[in-house]
């Protein structure tokens, strides 16, 4: 019976990206993912839709160099983990990844398009955004350009996926501690 158990556990052991793979990176932030689109909040909203963008970027990663993923043992263990890491709202690395990576390439408007080709009217016309400044302050004067990034920055207040993240747990602190004050069974004084 002794052994039965413990070759039980060496096949659990062996096989823990197997079993854990699919409940880590597509059972739990499914059930998070469809909790999130019942809540109000638009922070759980982002943390799942970025989650699964990155999901299918490890995808077609793994899709796209699968030959060369087999012949690397610990694989599996290594996207098991970094999808706990994902996952796992104690550590936000959805949120962080796709600040510190995804978006700084994908959002971007720098990046060059190296599928598009001017046609000859468009050649002498310059579209960045510099150019399309100095336009405006010559047409409008500084002062005019001077307000309208004022009022830019004024409506343009979107925080990162971070610092929503932030908010909200301190939104919830201090509603635990309002709840804790009110509480006639609570004593402050009492050291637990």
């Amino acid at each position: 019976m002794g052994s039965g158990s413990g070759s039980f556990l060496k096949v659990v052991v062996k096989n823990l990206d197997v079993l854990a793979g699919p409940v880590v990176s597509l059972a739990y932030p499914l059930y998070a993912s469809v909790r999130a689109i019942e809540t109000k909040s638009a922070v759980d909203d982002q943390q799942w839709l970025t989650y699964w963008v990155l999901y299918s970027f490890i995808t077609l990663f793994e899709l796209t160099f699968a030959p060369i993923l087999e012949w690397l043992p610990l694989w599996s263990y290594v996207k098991l983990f970094f999808n706990c890491w994902l996952v796992l709202p104690y550590f936000n690395g959805a949120a962080h990844v796709y600040e510190h990576f995804v978006r700084p390439i994908v959002v971007n408007q720098q990046i060059v398009n190296i599928w598009y080709i001017p046609r000859k009217e468009e050649l002498d016309r310059p579209d960045d955004v510099i150019s399309a400044a100095q336009r405006y302050i010559e047409q409008n004067g500084s002062k005019a350009f001077e307000s309208l990034v004022n009022k830019f920055k004024a409506s343009n207040t979107r925080r990162s996926i971070l610092e929503e993240v932030e908010a909200e747990r301190r939104a919830k602190a201090e509603l635990e501690a309002e709840t804790r004050d009110e509480n006639p069974f609570f004593n402050q004084n009492y050291r637990y």
